[in-house]
């Protein structure tokens, strides 16, 4: 009798055990389907005030349901996430929702990691100008350090402060809808990777005294240029009067790395002017040789009006002969063109940036060394003057993964010191110029963060739930009982308990 008590008992707690290991399982299988999440890195759109008016993204935080844009017409967004694939993108409902100010909890664009095309000619160049072009008209939708070096030329028997200067320069930063991504390959990381190629090859030459030019070479790299070139301008005014009348000319470099076959020369003075007519002559020349067109476009410049399209105007508002190099033909508008999401590396060409390195180097070698209209070809291919293909690639590599937004640029920022760096092994003095990027613009930090995405169930499946683990219990308890006390003990406790009368004496 005992020996059966014993084998009863223990067959009761392993019903028990194994009731519990079932509850066990059906509340794991319920918190790994209601309760799945991921983090995934997300990139802020910017936030900005410009005289006081607020422009691009107001707040950081999401906390809402996600939704496709595949959602019944007529629906409250107020209160909802949608997330949108790029290639997906109705850039017409985002203008809608944008300009109309209709209520939308959050857009979520989810960017390709990395931008590929199908192989075959004219449908892969069609993908390419497609998607480019979304991306550009989403930009507009959605939406500081110096540093110069000097090359001196043949002193001989005259100062080297008393030869004349020319400058080649390129604005370093950019400015986009996502600071974060904003890249820049080609505007201006072309135009950076070009004036450094270009300075390393002018190193070659002068560092011999017979191959010296009697010229001083200005290299600067300037920041503020989705500003209004505001770098630019606070370093011409930090010249004396005597250096700003010793530069020949400065040429400025501005994305050069998408272009087909032509390049574009920009000038505030007329063409009629004797420096822009030599200047351009000279460009002309070796661009026929090289088998490329230039052509030439005049802007005036509005006194009275501090605003300017293109860096070379900062140099003739001071009444220095300027001109500034691009493949765009026409003046961008402020804060477009600046290094946008669709300004990544798969859309710059290194060929072409290889092709403008060498216009601009033959140009300026023949100015220098007295050579206009003669077929010679200092930098020649295959010679130890040639233009180095991987050096250009491995800048271009870096620029166009470092993001180059002003305002989040340190004083020390690693990539403002690896210019210094650059700068300073191809020229004879480098000097880092720090400057306040005054003006009307307030920018707003948070950049880059973490996006935690919970996969939560409807309201209809938590009732649903529920009722199945209240149903469970109430069967597991009813089991359990019966099972150790009997049926009766079970009725017992869903009856009424006698009352009781006292009589009192």
């Amino acid at each position: 009798m005992a020996a059966l008590k014993k084998s009863g008992a223990y067959r009761q707690l392993l019903e028990s055990m194994y009731s519990m290991i079932a509850l066990l399982f059906i509340l794991v299988a319920c918190i790994e389907l209601c309760n799945a999440a991921a983090a995934v890195d997300v990139y802020r759109l910017i936030q900005y005030d410009m005289s006081g008016s607020p422009f691009g993204s107001r707040f950081a935080a999401l906390n809402h349901h996600a939704a496709s844009l595949h959602f019944p017409p007529g629906a409250d967004l107020s209160r909802t996430v949608l997330i949108i694939p790029l290639r997906e993108l109705n850039i017409t409902f985002v203008r809608e929702y944008i300009n109309q100010k209709k209520p939308l909890g959050g857009l979520l664009f989810l960017l390709p990691q990395v931008f590929s095309f199908e192989n075959g000619g004219n449908k892969q160049i069609h993908e390419k100008e497609k998607l480019k072009n979304v991306l550009a008209e989403l930009e507009q939708l959605l939406i500081h350090a110096n540093i110069p070096g000097w090359l001196s030329g043949l002193k001989g028997d005259v100062d080297a402060n008393q030869l004349p200067t020319i400058a080649v320069v390129a604005s370093y930063d950019t400015f986009g809808a996502a600071p974060a991504l904003s890249l820049g390959s080609d505007s201006n990381g072309s135009g950076i990777v070009a004036l450094l190629e270009v300075a390393r090859l002018f190193s070659l030459l002068y560092s011999n005294p017979r191959t010296r030019g009697r010229y001083n070479l200005l290299f600067g790299l300037t920041s503020g240029g989705p500003y209004n070139y505001n770098g630019t301008q606070k370093w011409l005014r930090s010249f004396d009067q005597r250096l700003r009348e010793s530069i020949d000319y400065a040429i400025c470099l501005n994305s050069i790395g998408s272009w087909d076959n032509e390049l574009w020369i920009h000038v505030s003075k007329p063409p009629e002017n004797a420096y822009i007519k030599q200047i351009f002559e000279g460009f002309s020349n070796v661009a026929e040789e090289l088998d490329l067109k230039v052509g030439l476009k005049h802007k005036k410049i509005n006194i009275s009006n501090p605003r300017v399209a293109w860096e070379h105007e900062q140099f003739s508002r001071l009444r220095v002969t300027a001109a500034t190099l691009s493949e765009i033909s026409v003046a961008p508008e402020l804060l477009e063109g600046t290094g946008g999401l669709f300004d990544s590396r798969q859309f710059v060409n290194e060929t072409a940036i290889i092709r403008g390195v060498k216009l601009v180097a033959e140009s300026l070698a023949r100015h220098i060394y007295g050579h206009q209209g003669k077929n010679v070809q200092i930098f020649a291919d295959d010679s130890s003057l040639a233009v180095n293909p991987s050096y250009v690639q491995s800048w271009l590599d870096l620029l166009s993964r470092t993001p180059r937004v002003a305002p989040f640029i340190s004083k020390n920022d690693p990539f403002v010191m690896a210019l210094k760096k650059e700068l300073a092994d191809h020229t004879d003095e480098v000097t880092v110029q720090n400057e306040i990027l005054e003006g009307i613009f307030t920018f707003y930090d948070s950049t880059h963060t973490r996006l935690n995405i919970y996969q939560v169930a409807s309201v209809t499946f938590d009732l649903l739930l529920l009722l199945v683990l209240g149903s469970y219990l109430i069967v597991l308890f009813s089991f359990l009982v019966i099972t150790t006390r009997g049926l009766d003990d079970l009725i017992s406790l869903f009856r009424r308990p006698p009352s009781r009368k006292v009589k009192t004496a």
